[in-house]
């Protein structure tokens, strides 16, 4: 049994590991994707995303989530709680890349607190931790999600939903019925953020099967591995045909998201598919994106990073395919669980976000945005001799 537990306990540190690299994975990327004016501010708020979510789970949310620091006695506490802290960050990373270009720091931050003291938590409990407050909420305990579609992408997804309906558009984003294309600042840092990502989800959802000490479970982790990477490679694929197919153009930015995106629609479910069934679920999830991307925009709902595309509209299908591929007895589950954290999450982020924004105003104005948040919030460029008002 020690050898087990020190095993355990290892592995749960390593997949830790794993997942924090997706701190500079978020980070690359979206750095990336915005104007050169607003990357200092991407980064800043992307380092403080992770050291206040993490600090305030630690003070707070981590005991409403799992009752206790003895919720595990498999492993050290200490490297469960790592492991799950590593998780809660990412919430809010779908947040910030969604409202990026025109947020300020100070208001997210607030609104970072939140979510890693208390909304996360509240769905950890439901789901995952010690479903000690379904009989004051409601119970979506019969959720089957190994790592998070609904609990941490539609989460997510859900917070930055009322974010954007809240702030609106980028600054001249929307004209005359028009989109105006804002092109990515550096390709290659979107591509390095992107493979960080996928590299970390091989933590983010191995490290999710709990345990690598016995041979059932060494082969439960390689499976759920291999059938992540198989679903970003069909999204990677799909959305890569889809794009040419419809733009006649190779978008690395489109086929890169088409691979985000089947990896969030595999969390769910990696370790109960055989190995040919995430072909199918990756490369839905990648058209999906293709099909997401410009409806948001139809409806003015600009996201700059495609974070509702990828993680929202993913964490659905994802959380879906686990009962029509798996059990389609528990297809009522999945989808009340998908409802249930929708009626939870999006509400209270609307409510605490409104509430933030009328004492802090989250919304860069127009000059400020003009000029570029870099300038206005950090007072520093991130490429200051390529330094333009865009």
């Amino acid at each position: 049994m020690e050898i087990q537990y020190v095993l355990d306990t290892f592995f749960a540190l390593f997949a830790m590991t794993l997942i924090i690299f997706m701190v500079p994975g978020f980070a690359m990327l979206e750095a990336g994707l915005v104007r050169t004016k607003n990357v200092t501010s991407v980064l800043t708020v992307n380092v403080m995303i992770y050291a206040i979510a993490s600090l305030s789970f630690l003070l707070i949310g981590y005991e409403i989530a799992f009752g206790s620091w003895e919720y595990q006695s498999k492993m050290s506490q200490w490297a469960f709680f790592l492991f799950q802290m590593a998780f809660v960050g990412k919430v809010v990373n779908i947040v910030s890349g969604g409202v990026s270009e025109r947020s300020r720091i100070l208001p997210l931050a607030l609104f970072t607190i939140v979510v890693g003291a208390f909304i996360y938590p509240l769905i950890v409990n439901l789901t995952w931790g010690a479903n000690s407050l379904s009989e004051t909420v409601f119970d979506i305990s019969g959720l089957s999600d190994l790592a998070g579609s609904t609990v941490i992408h539609s989460t997510g997804g859900w917070s930055l939903l009322a974010a954007i309906l809240i702030m609106g558009p980028r600054s001249g984003r929307y004209r005359e019925g028009k989109v105006k294309v804002i092109p990515a600042s550096n390709i290659p840092l979107v591509t390095l953020g992107a493979l960080l990502l996928w590299i970390g989800w091989f933590g983010f959802n191995g490290g999710s099967v709990g345990s690598i000490s016995t041979k059932e479970s060494a082969d439960a982790v390689a499976l759920t591995i291999l059938n992540t990477n198989t679903a970003g490679l069909a999204g990677a694929i799909s959305g890569w045909l889809l794009t040419y197919y419809r733009y006649k153009k190779f978008d690395i930015t489109m086929i890169l998201n088409g691979a985000l995106g089947g990896l969030v629609a595999i969390t769910a479910g990696p370790d109960k598919y055989d190995i040919y069934t995430p072909i199918l679920i990756g490369a839905i999830g990648g058209a999906l994106v293709i099909w997401a991307v410009p409806l948001f925009d139809k409806f003015k709902m600009d996201d700059p990073v495609g974070a509702l595309s990828v993680h929202l509209v993913n964490g659905i299908w994802g959380t879906l395919a686990v009962g029509i591929f798996i059990d389609k007895v528990s297809i009522w589950s999945q989808l009340k669980a998908i409802v249930g954290v929708a009626v939870i999450v999006f509400p209270i982020s609307y409510f605490v976000i409104y509430t933030i924004n009328h004492f802090f105003t989250l919304r860069a104005n127009d000059e400020e945005q003009f000029d570029g948040i870099d300038s206005v919030e950090c007072g520093m460029d991130a490429y200051p001799e390529f330094r333009r008002g865009l």
